[in-house]
């Protein structure tokens, strides 16, 4: 039974931290919870000079959950999670050296609804999730090549227990560096092939010892432009678990293993230049996963430049 419960506090944990997510402005200017899913096409891209305001809700589900070597496990798995991530970004370009500087905050509003044949185990925390802070990120733009990379944390500010139950944040700080890019190119530099790729460095879990392996994720996408106004294509991602889970409050049955996941779908997004702004439209679905939930997730943004000069 304690096996049973810690990989299920385990599981709950995992999915609070996979829909804790926030949103992006034009051109990918992501502000962080990078959750799989939630970046796209331009998922490397460096936006303009201007002041964001962005909010993304996310809809994840799941009924099933796979061991290390991609076999379901029979738990009776349902899984519902609505997010709502609002952020403000900023970008500014120092001419001289032909660099953009960028910063971010953000944080998501969350509710999880996880449950298995076991009702002891089910969880549903509703509330405000971690902090996410990006203080740094670069961007070059050299000709037809976007170029980004940055640093950034996640506060373990939002409620956290050691049961699992109730909480609506990982419980842990994390630290995340990211380098990526998006190459515009073909006919009137239409189309685009865009890339990001993180690795997130977990801390030990507040008032338990337990600890999530780090993890390396790429998160990009192919589009085409059309109209000037619409950019259309294929959204993917792909994590691997670098290091192993630790900690003694760790269960066996978990020890050794480690997260993969592939995952792809389609994206629109759609510029609304009257409102100075863009939304996203974007589905995606796990593909091959271990040990880890396997679902889909439903992405709808909206990102407004409250502030800025040129075209957002």
């Amino acid at each position: 039974m304690r096996c049973t419960r810690s990989k299920a506090t385990l599981v709950a944990s995992i999915l609070a931290a996979m829909l804790v997510v926030a949103g992006r402005a034009r051109a990918q200017q992501q502000v962080g919870h990078k959750t799989l899913g939630t970046l796209g096409l331009q998922a490397g891209s460096q936006a303009p000079v201007g002041l964001y305001l962005i909010d993304q809700f996310a809809y994840y589900h799941s009924s099933e959950l796979v061991d290390r070597n991609g076999h379901a496990l029979p738990i009776g798995l349902e899984v519902d999670a609505l997010a709502n991530g609002l952020g403000v970004s900023g970008a500014l370009e120092v001419p001289r050296i032909a660099t953009y500087v960028n910063a971010s905050v953000s944080v998501p509003l969350v509710s999880l609804d996880a449950s298995t044949q076991n009702p002891r185990v089910s969880v549903r925390p509703k509330g405000v999730g971690d902090l996410f802070v990006q203080p740094l990120k670069l961007g070059w733009r050299p000709g037809p090549l976007e170029v980004v990379a940055g640093y950034a944390f996640y506060a373990p500010t939002a409620s956290f227990d050691t049961e699992g139950s109730t909480d609506q944040g990982r419980g842990q700080w994390t630290h995340e560096f990211s380098l990526g890019g998006t190459l515009h190119f073909g006919p009137g530099k239409r189309l685009n092939l865009s890339a990001l790729t993180s690795f997130d460095i977990y801390g030990t879990k507040l008032g338990i010892d337990l600890r999530r392996g780090d993890t390396l994720q790429v998160q990009g996408g192919f589009g085409a432009v059309v109209f000037g106004l619409v950019n259309i294509g294929a959204a993917g991602y792909a994590l691997w678990q670098v290091t192993d889970y630790g900690g003694s409050a760790l269960g066996a049955e978990l020890r050794g293993a480690r997260d993969v996941a592939y995952g792809v779908g389609p994206e629109m997004d759609l510029a609304v230049p009257p409102l100075l702004g863009q939304l996203t439209l974007r589905y995606v679905h796990d593909v091959a996963d271990r040990t880890r939930p396997v679902g889909d997730i439903v992405v709808v943004g909206w990102v407004a430049r409250v502030w800025g000069r040129g075209r957002p």
